[in-house]
């Protein structure tokens, strides 16, 4: 099995990865092994899957240009 090794981690988070290894009843070492393997298993297609849907919540909706907006704010 392989084997990373993390420098300069800064000491407060160190501290909060300590408190969340021990509220889950593991070692460091476990936790931080379980919180890299479940973002390896992040899938992308699901932040994909809500665009989509945000997307789609909009689509056919006119906005107006921001940029003219922050003009005409700008000038009043």
């Amino acid at each position: 099995m392989a084997q990373i090794l993390v420098r300069n981690l800064d000491e407060k988070v160190v501290g909060r990865l300590k408190r969340q290894a021990k509220r889950n009843g593991r070692s460091l070492q476990s936790e931080v092994k379980m919180i890299l393997e479940d973002a390896a298993r992040t899938d992308a297609s699901k932040a994909w899957r809500i665009a989509d849907r945000i997307r789609a919540q909009f689509k056919g909706r006119k906005f107006p240009n921001s940029a003219d907006l922050i003009r005409e704010d700008r000038d009043r």
